[in-house]
């Protein structure tokens, strides 16, 4: 049973910066995209993320050059460093990978940044 947990969520004022993580455990082949979506009240589940297994990145534009993704193959763990962090970047930020065919999320981590 493949799991992933994040971390690192919490409460920051604007311009601040805060450091996703994502474990990933159980029995897993090979992964192949790791990502970051968000999902704010009354909004979809958006890409925020993503990053290959040959490490090329996808950033969606209203984060680009704020956050960088990066991965840890060996630990199985993702990564997002969020810097100038805007409120309108609150939301329950969620990790998913593609492994197999298969796309596996996590249970998401509150990110709450105040003005």
């Amino acid at each position: 049973q493949v799991q992933l947990v994040e971390s690192g969520g919490g409460l920051v004022q604007a311009g601040g910066s805060l450091r996703l993580s994502c474990a990933a455990s159980g029995i897993i082949f090979s992964i192949n995209t790791m990502g970051w979506y968000r999902q704010a009240p009354g909004k979809q589940r958006s890409l925020v993320a993503a990053i290959t297994s040959a490490g090329s990145t996808n950033y969606a534009d209203s984060v680009k050059g704020r956050f960088t993704i990066s991965r840890d193959n060996a630990k199985k763990m993702v990564y997002l460093q969020m810097n100038s962090l805007k409120p309108e970047d609150t939301a329950v930020y969620y990790c998913k990978i593609m492994s197999s065919g298969t796309d596996y999320w996590g249970q998401g981590t509150q990110v709450t940044v105040s003005s």
